[in-house]
């Protein structure tokens, strides 16, 4: 019985060596990386007269956003016309401030497909049919709530003609005023998996993640991809299906979207759960596919691609690691086999060296080191989270309630 036991913990811990060590290598890279582009694309900073480009903005009762949003991403077009917003079943007055502004705006009513991925469609399907010069060369894809940064929507568009490919800017979350511990974590995790690893990912020459806006698309990439889903991470299921397509996406770190993390505290839990019961659904459900079609396409960046995917949210793996390392620990109390326990502990230090380097390079001057006392905290404030992905897994699509400023 001891025998089966030890082999079981075993696997255990082996099994969970593959995201320690998928993580610490991504954070390493990064670590020691120079520049910021290591291809030596050419990123312009206005976008060429040749490149017919249009912004496509899905928008769910964005009034108290979308103005801002709007009057950053204006300069950044040579005509109001090419920005689309999609009011989906709004009740507010998100469709009357965008057409002030003179932009495209379409509504669209359907209470029973509701969703991103719904809103989408329908901009794709309008643009498709609705211009007589034809669709655009690329369609730049920006959610209604976030700060695009200036040049942003120039650089990504044309990076994405020039290489044919998906291109994801970077998405960082800012914290709101006043900020608790718990969002200046939040803002942490969201760095190390926004930034950091697609910036290790970029260096090895490996496709990234799409993470649902700053996203520029050739137009031929997205025929025969289907959007009108109620998907809750639609985004990253996008880059999956475009990645197996033959269009892996482009990470470009020069471009950036801002988002604000939300203050209220019913908000925040709803978010994150959104993000990440949608993440280990597209784990189990996504990267055995991917391995699939790794070995019959024969691709390397596939493999690769699901490899990152496998790496569960940040709070989850600690979870995780805390767990073995405590039965492991608890099996060689009683007699069973040591190798077990020293390969998790070993782990245990790989995870926190990974950590360690994604914070010094790119996130201690946003997160102060006291700070990371906090996160034994926040990793006790997910427990519930990943309880209910377990016994009440979240399914639909649910927006985030937005702060009033």
């Amino acid at each position: 019985m001891n025998g089966f036991l030890d082999v079981v913990l075993l696997v255990l811990t082996v099994a969970l060596a593959l995201p320690v060590g998928v993580l610490l290598i991504e954070c390493g890279v990064a670590f020691v990386s120079r520049q910021e582009n290591p291809k030596g694309q050419h990123l312009p900073e206005s976008q060429t007269s040749e490149t017919k480009v249009s912004v496509l903005i899905p928008a769910h009762d964005e009034a108290l956003q979308i103005q801002g949003t709007l009057e950053g991403l204006l300069p950044q077009v040579q005509r109001s016309e090419q920005i689309v917003v999609v009011a989906d079943n709004c009740s507010d007055e998100t469709a009357a401030i965008a057409r002030q502004l003179g932009v495209t705006v379409l509504e669209r009513q359907n209470l029973e497909q509701r969703g991103k991925g719904y809103a989408l469609d329908y901009g794709l399907e309008f643009l498709a049919r609705n211009s007589s010069a034809g669709p655009p060369n690329v369609l730049v894809m920006v959610d209604a709530d976030c700060r695009v940064e200036p040049g942003t929507v120039s650089r990504i568009a044309q990076l994405a003609q020039d290489s044919q490919r998906p291109v994801q800017a970077l998405y960082l979350m800012e914290t709101p005023a006043n900020p608790s511990s718990k969002d200046s974590i939040s803002a942490l995790a969201f760095l190390v998996k926004n930034q950091v690893r697609p910036q290790g990912l970029l260096h090895l020459g490996v496709p990234c993640a799409l993470t649902g806006t700053g996203m520029a698309f050739p137009w031929v990439s997205l025929q025969g991809i289907s959007l009108a889903s109620g998907n809750i991470v639609e985004d990253m299921q996008l880059g999956i299906d475009l990645a197996i397509a033959g269009f892996p996406p482009l990470f470009c770190p020069e471009a950036m979207v801002i988002g604000i993390l939300p203050q209220q505290e019913q908000a925040a839990t709803r978010q994150r759960t959104r993000w990440e019961h949608g993440h280990l659904q597209l784990i189990l459900g996504q990267a055995p596919r991917l391995i699939q079609a790794a070995i019959q396409q024969r691709r390397w960046d596939l493999l690769a691609m699901a490899l990152d995917l496998s790496v569960p949210p940040l709070s989850l793996l600690v979870m995780l690691w805390l767990g073995v390392t405590a039965l492991t620990g608890l099996a060689l109390f009683f007699g069973m086999a040591w190798q077990p326990f020293v390969l998790s502990v070993i782990e245990g230090g790989l995870l926190l060296l990974a950590v360690a380097l994604a914070w010094l390079k790119f996130g201690q001057d946003q997160v102060p080191l006291k700070t990371l006392l906090s996160i034994p905290g926040y990793i006790l404030w997910k427990i519930p989270l990943y309880f209910a992905f377990l016994f009440k897994r979240q399914q639909e699509w649910v927006r985030t309630d937005r702060d009033s400023t």
